[in-house]
């Protein structure tokens, strides 16, 4: 088995990134690790965890970065897909949070049991059992 730590670590801006570092936990199950507060209320960087993956956040701001959030360009230029092991409670801990769902659970052609949902700034999640051999 290989033991390559993860590469690859995801990261976001949040107009309210408080709210979402503790709606992401609640909703979607990610255990809270790291939060460096920023000015004023905000977050300069924050680390949710789910198993071996981190996902980073932090409040939104006009910098070299140019990050656009899904409001700026009136919709998502990408999504972030985390396999889980119960599709179906998972599914259910998020509808209970709140997610707006926009793929309700399906069985794809690639032998996945997933769903989307998306957070309440418009970012694009998707969960299922498909977990690609990294």
């Amino acid at each position: 088995m290989d033991n390559t730590p993860t590469r690859i670590f995801p990261f976001l801006r949040y107009d309210d990134a408080p709210a979402a570092f503790e709606w992401l936990a609640t909703a979607f199950g990610f255990e809270k690790q790291m939060i460096v507060p920023g000015p004023k209320g905000t977050i300069a960087h924050a680390q949710l965890r789910y198993g071996g993956g981190v996902v980073m956040i932090g409040t939104a701001q006009d910098d070299e970065m140019q990050l656009k959030k899904p409001a700026d360009v009136g919709g998502t230029t990408q999504g972030i897909y985390v396999h889980v092991d119960d599709v179906a409670a998972h599914l259910e801990r998020a509808k209970a949070a709140g997610a707006e769902i926009v793929t309700p659970m399906e069985e794809t052609p690639y032998g996945s049991r997933e769903y989307v949902a998306r957070d309440p700034e418009g970012h694009l999640w998707s969960f299922g059992s498909y977990a690609p051999e990294v």
